[in-house]
């Protein structure tokens, strides 16, 4: 059986540095025994064939005893055309600054041989079954040894030899160190124009604005962290939204964030990123949405209900001119059905709130607190409150009905009653539920606590 390596025009790595870099890999103990005792790697050449006993993956990593300081996480799903440049990278990065640390290649599946490629250059390959971006991050996240954690694409997009300022901020205290792109420079060819302009900005500028992010390029690929911050992040999601997760969760949960600018390469393959542009931004897009309450039902619901409240109570003395323009009961009907969605739409941002807080999506909010409970009794109150007031408008409309012996009446007058009179029945039973809702979700949290 025979593997070749697809390289065609692409320019190969300096073989002799990634190969004295690959043979002192910083292991933190026996550092010469290993190097001695490893194979050398193979001189990797487009459209050469690749013997089958080269490519035989180590039969177990080096014995290492000492404490690992780094984990270099890459994500591969076929890169072999790139991956052997990444890893050369990386391993030079090691040796140049002495660091006690460790390559992980998390392979998502790959069938062009690059879990080999990955043994054979001294990398721990770590096999994750679940597809995905995401996926791959989150098995070899899980699997590193070290102290801090750098991940970066295996496409060669990202020079890996360059790692050593994102350790320094960590070392400095820093949680979370975010590569910036549009800092550090973009060459010709390496981001369509669409993600550039577009993309990037547009979900990078919804960040900041929906979670008060510093990060200023939300989807840099190449970052680094702390393990103990990655397990406070407690990430789940296993596409290409795991990008923004990370930086959503830590700025929830107050972690310390920084910048490093980062140049961003041309990538090194020949076929068709995994990236999909508009699925794959909408993933990201989504994400923010629903990870923000306050965006996707607060102050859309206030502004709704507010508008729908304040404009209710103009109409019900009587009609309202605004220039040229009449408005009088119909427009009083929408005024009504607005307060209605607004009040809906802040209930469910409550709804949502609750939960994520309850099922650790969101860390502890200041107003719910650790273990968020909503008194059922004043809830069920308040919206018999608001219930019995609406019945006490829709009974006086009904006496004046009667008065007129239940013929026809004026509608310009009694809808002036019936309106406000369902509306505020309509928002009672709504508080009485969500009450009991808003309950049993609190109950859950107290339950499992227990």
């Amino acid at each position: 059986m025979t593997h070749r390596v697809i390289a065609k025009a692409l320019p190969q790595p300096p073989v002799g540095e990634c190969r004295a870099a690959w043979r002192r890999v910083a292991y933190p103990s026996n550092r010469r025994g290993i190097a001695e005792a490893l194979p050398q790697p193979p001189n990797l050449v487009a459209d050469s064939p690749m013997p089958t006993e080269l490519l035989t993956p180590l039969s177990s990593p080096p014995d290492t005893t000492g404490e690992i300081e780094v984990s270099i996480v890459m994500p591969c799903l076929n890169e072999a055309e790139t991956l052997q440049r990444c890893l050369c990278k990386a391993q030079q990065a090691i040796e140049r600054h002495g660091l006690a640390a460790e390559i992980i290649v998390a392979d998502n599946g790959s069938t062009d041989g690059s879990q080999q490629i990955a043994a054979r250059l001294g990398a721990r390959v770590v096999a994750v079954r679940e597809k995905g971006y995401g996926s791959a991050l989150r098995g070899g996240i899980e699997a590193a040894r070290g102290r801090y954690i750098v991940m970066g694409d295996s496409d060669d997009s990202y020079d890996f030899s360059q790692i050593f300022p994102f350790i320094q901020r960590l070392r400095a205290g820093d949680d979370l160190v975010m590569g910036n792109r549009f800092q550090g420079g973009i060459r010709p060819g390496a981001m369509p124009w669409k993600h550039r302009w577009i993309g990037n900005p547009v979900l990078t500028g919804v960040g900041r604005l929906f979670f008060h992010c510093p990060a200023g390029d939300f989807h840099c690929g190449l970052r680094a962290f702390r393990k103990t911050a990655y397990d406070r992040m407690e990430l789940q999601t296993t596409g290409m939204e795991f990008a923004s997760e990370m930086v959503i969760k830590s700025t929830l949960n107050g972690l310390t964030i920084s910048e490093v600018p980062t140049t961003l390469d041309k990538d090194g393959r020949s076929r068709p990123p995994h990236l999909r542009s508009w699925r794959d931004g909408w993933r990201h897009l989504r994400f923010m949405l629903l990870f923000s309450p306050r965006w996707m039902f607060l102050w859309p619901g206030a502004v709704c209900f507010v508008l729908g409240l304040v404009a209710a109570l103009c109409l019900m003395r009587g009609p309202v001119w605004v220039g040229g323009i009449g408005l009088d009961i119909h427009s009083l009907l929408v005024a009504g059905f607005l307060a209605l969605l607004g009040y809906q739409l802040l209930i469910f941002g409550l709804f949502t709130k609750m939960y994520a807080v309850v099922e650790g999506f969101h860390p502890p909010h200041k107003w719910l607190g650790r273990n968020p409970h909503v008194p059922l009794e004043a809830g069920v109150l308040a919206g018999i409150v608001a219930g019995v007031a609406g019945l006490a408008l829709l009974v006086h409309a009904v006496w004046q009905w009667q008065q007129v012996g239940l013929g026809a009446l004026e509608p310009r007058v009694t809808m002036r009653q019936v309106i406000p009179a369902v509306v505020l029945m309509t928002l009672g039973l709504q508080t009485i539920f969500a009450s009991f809702f808003l309950s049993i979700l609190s109950l859950r949290r107290r339950q499992a606590g227990e």
